[in-house]
């Protein structure tokens, strides 16, 4: 590939940038880096708020809301990582409620992602670096998710930037990169429990790339050469080591470590519990986590592996080709060339192993998992196209410009670029519905705004009078159940999203299992004014409800996921009372 160093005799990749030099300003290319960055806070907070809430959201969101309201947060694994809810719960407090707010951080740290490619100077050069940025900008998957509260683009951040630094940390022997990698890992681990499966592709990645071509010709030489350059290497940094592990305890243990309040004892602002706040921080999370995700999985969260891949690989094909063609074509010409550049074959390797991995992972088949596809496949991919276009502008440059060759890389690069930008326009922007490729099941089709403002405007403050409740057995929680931490009941899971945007409007709520018991619980009370409940029940809630209430029904999902809700606007029935 282009940019290789020719003349490298020890088959090592060429550095582009001096290992002393800092990072300046007025460098040309992290100037370029940071106006695309720039550019991609741009796209990630125009209209952040404006998809209405996925259920994962509404999960993250509503517990957010409930850290503010209790203080109370213990990790559990299956609600995701507890980065995102401690930066929600400050922005909440800082900046008010609604769904942009809350998509904030997840937006900012996407956008940050263009500046990872600037930890990677030291082996690519500086066409390389740029459109490893701008491709990092605005892939679709990336940028989807970017606006999207889940942990799964945080984590793509915080696993490139560990390896970036850990890299810069092993060429330059930088304390501080290696300090910088000590909490960049920490801090993905805080934000998906997916970080093992970046654990299981760095090995096979490494497995791939230590020395392959070898390995089977001289019986293993070539390997224990390379793990005696490791030792080598590693002497004499038992004190930076040992610095950078307890660094990266301490910040596991801040970010994983339980605040006590209402359903927790244990808290780490507590001097009485702070020891046993550092245990569930540190041991307590990883047990809970290899529990939730790995020993009690079995059978029931385990799935079918080849219809999980077979969606995986559907999807880069319609959402990501030209990612996938070129990241794969240059792994591929690393791995087979002359003069190898390991670490764009060792990021191709990450990514491949990824696609794999991580439909394996979830619970569910979804886009999301893609992230972690797409991140590290960008890599190659921009050396792959920065080859391409560099073999265009010889092309044209020729006394004879080479007519074909031009031809070629303009439909390359048109491809690209069509490719990229119809479907940021279909789906990213697009709207929230089957035809959208980047959104899963669980995504609303309808817009619950309107819902959420009246469920403010009747909301009362009152906690003994609930302004909204849901009737059926699907929704009902039993009143000896808790909805105010978790766990909770399967029936709440079964409201989502509403759950989020009826708490964000300070609404209280309640349940009953049928018509039947509402009709006993309001039989000598002032009926709610807001009720909702399966589509089974729209007749005899509307017979029981009068016509005094209006009727909507809202689609929480793509398909298969209605709900009917009665609204009494405000001054109806006095009203009709007066007019009578």
């Amino acid at each position: 590939m282009s940019g290789e160093d020719e003349d490298a005799s020890d088959g090592s990749e060429k550095r582009r940038a001096p290992l002393a030099d800092p990072i300046s300003l007025s460098d040309s290319v992290v100037l370029a880096v940071v106006a695309v960055a720039l550019g991609g806070l741009g796209l990630r907070l125009v209209g952040l708020g404006a998809r209405p809430f996925h259920w994962d959201e509404a999960r993250v969101g509503y517990w957010a809301l409930r850290f503010i309201d209790t203080g109370a947060y213990q990790y559990r694994p299956i609600a995701g990582g507890p980065l995102l809810y401690l930066l929600d719960r400050a922005l909440f407090a800082l900046l008010g409620v609604s769904e942009g707010i809350a998509r904030l951080p997840v937006a900012v740290l996407g956008a940050a992602l263009p500046l990872v490619a600037l930890l990677f100077r030291d082996y690519l050069d500086d066409a390389e670096t740029v459109l490893f940025a701008v491709i990092l900008a605005v892939q679709p998957f990336l940028l989807y998710y970017s606006r999207f509260l889940r942990g799964d683009v945080p984590l793509a951040l915080f696993g490139l930037a560990a390896v970036g630094f850990a890299l810069r940390a092993w060429d330059r022997r930088s304390r501080r990169d290696a300090y910088a990698a000590a909490v960049s890992l920490p801090l993905a681990a805080a934000s998906s429990g997916f970080v093992s499966g970046y654990l299981v592709c760095w090995v096979v990645a490494w497995i791939l790339l230590v020395d392959q071509r070898s390995v089977a010709a001289d019986r293993g030489s070539s390997v224990r050469a390379t793990l005696g350059v490791l030792r080598g290497r590693l002497a004499g940094t038992t004190t930076p080591a040992a610095r950078a592990g307890l660094l990266a305890v301490g910040v596991t243990a801040f970010l994983f470590a339980p605040r006590s309040g209402p359903g927790v004892e244990v808290g780490i602002y507590d001097p009485t519990t702070l020891h046993l706040a550092f245990y569930e921080g540190t041991v307590g999370a990883l047990r809970r986590l290899v529990g939730v995700r790995i020993v009690h999985r079995f059978p029931d969260g385990t799935h079918a592996f080849l219809p999980y891949v077979g969606d995986a690989v559907g999807l880069l094909v319609s959402a990501a080709l030209p990612v996938l063609l070129l990241g794969v074509a240059t792994t591929l010409w690393t791995r087979y060339a002359p003069s190898r550049r390991p670490l764009v074959e060792g990021v191709g390797y990450w990514g491949l192993a990824a696609v794999v991995v991580f439909p394996t992972l979830s619970e569910v088949s979804a886009p999301w998992t893609l992230v972690h596809v797409v991140a590290p496949l960008s890599l190659p991919a921009a050396v792959g196209l920065a080859a391409v276009l560099r073999r265009g502008l010889a092309a044209v440059s020729r006394v004879e410009p080479d007519a074909g060759t031009i031809v070629a890389v303009v439909l390359v690069v048109v491809a690209v670029t069509a490719q990229a930008g119809a479907v940021t326009a279909a789906d990213v922007y697009g709207p929230s519905d089957r035809s959208n490729e980047l959104a899963q099941f669980a995504q609303p089709s309808d817009d619950l705004e309107g819902l959420e403002s009246t469920a403010r405007d009747v909301a009362d403050d009152d906690p003994s009078t609930a302004e909204v409740h849901y009737v059926g057995s699907a929704y009902h929680v039993p009143a000896d159940r808790s909805t105010r931490y978790p766990p909770v009941d399967d029936a709440w899971g079964n409201r989502l999203p509403l759950p989020w945007y009826f708490e964000a409007a300070g609404a209280d709520t309640a349940s009953t299992g049928n018509v039947s018991t509402f009709d006993s619980t309001y039989a000598n009370a002032s009926l709610p004014r807001i009720v909702v409940a399966d589509p089974s029940h729209r007749d005899a809630l509307a017979e029981r409800l009068g016509p005094d209430y209006e009727v909507t029904t809202y689609r929480l999902g793509l398909w298969n996921r209605e709900v009917v809700v009665f609204v009494r606007e405000t001054g109806v029935a006095e009203q009709r009372a007066v007019e009578t």
